[in-house]
């Protein structure tokens, strides 16, 4: 028997926008006069599922200027940004990867797939829809996207636009680096999208993967983006004027080949003017201020931290519950934030929504490990972020499906049969709204 998740759409973020708002004293405009936002001087108990539903953006207090109305602003102070995968293939789309993210082992079907959730596809029109082996409840073919669909893309970053996301941190995965036209082509779809919706997005190099004597490739990438112009689009980020780019898996306990010199060259490239003169976000390991458990223990690693511009640790999967947040990772940050104001660096927390990789571990992982409990669990991990001192805010992920984490559309009808999927239990996707917003 399926077990019924306790999931929400990203409603949660809304709420959790409004939540800032009210924490530094500033009263949010809404459609509905009768709708306030929650007091949050008192610890929060729910994150409701209506009321707040109807506030509008801006919601986030330290929020900059409106990109569309006042022209960019690309300073990354003040922003909510999200992670952008742009992963996912489909077999038939002419990117040559048939299931890339969908599958297990090469195979899409009922009883192998690695996603948890299923995207909804009611905007998509017919070319973005992927017909798979998998049916619905009464017997209609479930449909996936493609990421290598330049409409696709369009519509993730209006979606953006739409619900007050600033941007997105477009994932660049250091190991596929050799593929390089196939890599190009979801960047391109993601740098025409922003323009066109006035989002702004950042290249995120992920050095998973990597092996000692890699590190190059990274930079010869990067070279070359910068010869074809990322860095004079007009909604790309930056911080302290500064474009930035960011390096994710400096630091991390897991075994990974490549080195901390390595990682301290590569920060330095990018600060040169080979690099482009850059500002640098890392994303680290939630344990970097202690050195332990998830980070490695060398002292080394603080001295590379304190030539970043920004550090953002990773946070998904470290706590499971809004009573966690509360209890002990509000006090977490407060501390990390302190040592980086004594290093003149700038602090991003990763919040996100809930976890679930039930699919692809072949079910010996639990169906909605971290439940999202109707918005309660990234509720409170806005709340928190705000009260120890945030700036700005990193949410883990826009789009993935295959952890649970995805913020953006997913059907509350998904296939049925050898797969368990979690849907949005009680709060509809709404075909026009991943807020629930009706």
């Amino acid at each position: 028997m399926q077990t019924r998740p306790r999931t929400t759409t990203a409603l949660s973020l809304l709420a959790a926008l409004v939540a800032s708002v009210a924490a530094n004293g500033v009263r949010a405009q809404a459609r509905n006069p009768g709708a306030e936002a929650p007091d949050t001087t008192r610890p929060v108990k729910a994150a409701p599922d209506r009321g707040m539903i109807e506030l509008i953006q801006p919601a986030f207090a330290m929020r900059a200027k409106s990109i569309e109305k006042e022209g960019v602003d690309r300073e990354l102070t003040g922003k909510v940004m999200t992670g952008y995968q742009g992963w996912f293939r489909a077999d038939g789309d002419g990117s040559g990867r048939r299931w890339q993210h969908y599958s297990r082992r090469g195979r899409f079907e009922p009883g192998h797939c690695s996603i948890d959730l299923w995207p909804d596809l009611r905007e998509a029109g017919q070319d973005e829809r992927f017909k798979t082996e998998f049916r619905h409840r009464d017997g209609r073919v479930a449909e996936v996207f493609s990421s290598y669909h330049p409409k696709t893309v369009d519509r993730h970053f209006r979606w953006m636009h739409d619900y007050g996301l600033d941007g997105a941190f477009v994932q660049r995965f250091a190991h596929g680096l050799g593929r390089r036209g196939r890599d190009d082509r979801v960047l391109m779809n993601c740098r025409a999208a922003a323009t066109k919706r006035g989002r702004l997005w950042s290249v995120m190099y992920d050095l998973s993967g990597l092996r000692r004597g890699e590190m190059s490739v990274v930079k010869s990438d990067w070279q070359r983006l910068q010869k074809v112009g990322v860095l004079d689009d007009q909604t790309y980020l930056h911080h302290g004027r500064r474009p930035l780019v960011a390096i994710w898996g400096v630091g991390f306990s897991d075994g990974r080949k490549y080195t901390l010199s390595e990682c301290r060259d590569l920060v330095g490239f990018f600060k040169s003017d080979a690099g482009g003169r850059c500002a640098v976000m890392l994303g680290i390991p939630f344990h970097w201020r202690e050195r332990r458990r998830d980070s490695l223990g060398d002292q080394v690693l603080h001295a590379i931290l304190a030539e970043a511009d920004v550090l953002s640790p990773w946070s998904v999967g470290r706590f499971r519950s809004p009573k966690d947040v509360a209890a002990s990772v509000e006090r977490h940050w407060q501390a990390d934030m302190g040592w980086c104001r004594k290093a003149s660096l700038a602090y991003m927390p990763v919040v996100f929504p809930g976890f679930s990789w039930h699919n692809q571990r072949a079910g010996k992982a639990k169906l909605d490990q971290i439940p999202r409990r109707g918005g309660k669990f990234m509720w409170q991990q806005f709340v928190s972020a705000k009260s120890a001192g945030a700036e700005m805010i990193y949410i883990a992920m826009f789009d993935e499906v295959d952890e649970g984490t995805a913020i953006f559309k997913c059907t509350n009808d998904p296939p049925v049969g050898a797969s368990p999927f979690l849907d949005y239990e009680g709060l509809p996707s709404e075909g026009a709204d991943p807020l629930g917003r009706r």
